[in-house]
């Protein structure tokens, strides 16, 4: 099954979603809220559209994608950037900046979010409360 990449962008208050090569938009509060406005989106084009975008022909999966400067603000409400330096091990005046969008990461440093990330859900998915 071919993936279809949802880009999510920070809007303001909420936040943005689009499919590139399709004309499809939507915004929502948070996550959840934008992957169930996505789906609703794609089904009503879907059924308007006997002959869609190619993109969108045929069985698809979706999956967001997020950039870093959404990602730090969005989630900024759970973490601090200090916590955020401690899991990825980059300078936490570097995450403010790429918060504002004063510098865009280069891949390596969003390697290192990426694997700071995936290192505290493996980390916290693997403990149990008594």
């Amino acid at each position: 099954m071919k993936k279809v990449e949802v880009i999510v962008e920070h809007a303001g208050k909420n936040l943005s979603a689009y499919i590139e090569g399709a004309p499809i938009i939507t915004v929502g509060n948070d996550i959840k809220e934008i992957e169930k406005n996505m789906a609703e989106a794609i089904e009503l084009y879907l059924e308007d559209n006997p002959n869609p975008c190619e993109i969108l022909k045929g069985k698809f999966e979706l999956k967001f994608k997020i950039d870093a400067a959404t990602f730090i603000n969005y989630y900024s409400n759970i973490f601090t950037k200090a916590a955020l330096s401690r899991i990825t091990g980059i300078n936490e005046r570097q995450l403010w900046h790429y918060a504002a969008g004063v510098h865009k990461p280069r891949a390596t440093q969003l390697e290192k979010i990426q694997k700071g990330i995936n290192a505290l859900t493996d980390e916290l998915s693997s403990i149990s409360l008594i």
